[in-house]
């Protein structure tokens, strides 16, 4: 998980999303046969999936939730960039060249913040970024906006 946070950090967006699939342990189950060498349930984060014979890739050291809480970050953090830090909402997506877009809504307290995330030139990075209508600054590659305690409705999009 922290290769994945590391490759999201350095840019890579092909890189931490293939990682996190490799991961994912619902890719471990797709078929009866890869469930089978698998032997630990789809459905939670293996702390490790061996490499090695004759215990290759079967998973080991369920219901770690130190995994899953790391593979959480991996996920929400790295590769789609959504994180807060006191009352702000940051914003630093760092995507695959292959998604064309992501769509996430962030709720806090009454407000609600729709973020549409555009992967214009399939650079995974951002390269414009608006809060209804207006333009944002960009911060090296994250957006930095205040958290409303109210009630609010905000359109975010970046791309």
């Amino acid at each position: 998980m922290w290769a994945i946070l590391a490759h999201a950090t350095l840019g890579d967006g092909d890189r931490a999303q293939a990682l996190f699939a490799l991961l994912n342990p619902i890719n471990h189950a797709l078929t009866p046969a890869e469930a089978g060498r698998y032997k630990v349930e789809p459905y939670v984060v293996a702390a490790d999936v061996y490499s090695t014979p004759p215990h290759e890739g079967r998973g080991g050291w369920t219901w770690y939730t130190g995994s899953a809480g790391w593979m959480y970050r991996a996920g929400i953090e790295g590769i789609l960039g959504l994180s807060r830090s006191g009352d702000r909402l940051l914003l630093a997506p760092c995507l695959p060249k292959h998604w064309p877009r992501i769509e996430a809504t962030v709720t806090h307290g009454a407000s609600r913040y729709r973020i549409r995330v555009e992967n214009r030139g399939a650079t995974g990075r951002i390269l414009g970024a608006t809060l209804d209508g207006r333009p944002l600054e960009i911060l090296g590659q994250a957006v930095c906006l205040p958290l409303s305690p109210g009630d609010r409705e905000a359109k975010i999009e970046l791309g």
